[in-house]
């Protein structure tokens, strides 16, 4: 089935008609924590997951955001949690994580979603914009990550962790504070995946490379233009790629995969020029 998707992501309606090649009772019975819940890739992330049959607990900084994706989730049949919050915040996050297992008695699978960052060239960052792009990318990652593990070793009971990213294998100029952040998420999944296998906890990553969703409003017109050509397939992606991926690396089906990373580009890691605040004219390609 064609779904035609709305201005820079997917309606609600389209997300729940969305086709999808998994068993609709795959997370039957499971609980799973989705971070930044409310937009974007989490919620895409959060509905397909709902779609399966998981119970969903979101948290995000923005509670109108938020209120309006428990509906949308609660339609699928499931039960619900959300809970305003900065990741940025070990002790909040600490207590959230507690707040889902008191709610739903369990908790199987951990989404970091949670993230962001603005376009600009490294060398107008500002001491303040850089700690903000680390602190939530890279420590509140961490914070929710450490938080979870620590209730599935006390309690004795395996889990899941995946780990949204970005596709950093070339560099990102032009967001090069988020490309610092992602790159330390996926070399800390790579150490802690060994550290935690004794414990039944695995920890994957997703990558994703240009993808339309609600974010693309905080890029001007001149770094959009650039994303057509970011890959050989010389198209964009869309949320519910990123959602796919994700259910793949927490089902069952990648039982016997951890400390890895799903790269979901179009072959932008191998090819492609995306400059997210525009391309400098030293890089505009030139007739000789």
């Amino acid at each position: 089935m064609e779904v035609q998707k709305t201005h820079f992501g997917f309606s609600d309606e389209e997300l729940k008609a969305l086709p999808t090649v998994y068993r609709a009772d795959l997370f039957s019975g499971k609980t799973v924590v989705v971070s930044g819940g409310g937009s974007g890739f989490g919620k895409a992330i959060a509905c397909l997951l709902a779609r399966l049959g998981a119970n969903v607990a979101i948290c995000g900084r923005n509670e109108e955001k938020l209120a309006a994706t428990v509906p949308l989730l609660e339609s699928m049949g499931v039960r619900v949690f959300s809970a305003p919050l900065t990741i940025r915040d070990p002790d909040r996050v600490n207590r959230f994580i507690d707040d889902v297992w008191n709610k739903f008695g369990t908790l199987d699978v951990l989404v970091n979603n949670a993230g962001g960052q603005f376009p600009q060239m490294a060398l107008d960052f500002k001491v303040k914009g850089w700690d903000a792009v680390i602190d939530t990318n890279l420590n509140g990652t961490w914070y929710m990550m450490q938080s979870a593990a620590r209730q599935w070793v006390d309690r004795k009971t395996p889990g899941s962790i995946v780990n949204i990213i970005a596709d950093i294998w070339r560099g990102m100029p032009g967001i090069a504070h988020t490309c610092a952040a992602r790159a330390g998420v996926a070399y800390l999944s790579k150490s802690v995946a060994v550290e935690w296998a004794p414990h039944r906890i695995r920890v994957n990553c997703v990558a994703p490379g240009v993808c339309e969703t609600s974010g693309f409003v905080q890029y001007p017109p001149e770094g959009l233009k650039t994303y057509p050509g970011a890959n050989p397939m010389l198209r964009v992606g869309d949320a519910h790629d990123i959602a796919e991926a994700v259910v793949y690396l927490a089902s069952p089906g990648a039982k016997f995969i951890t400390g890895e990373v799903l790269t979901v580009d179009g072959g932008e890691q191998l090819w492609g020029d995306p400059w997210p605040p525009g391309r400098p004219d030293y890089f505009e390609p030139k007739n000789t």
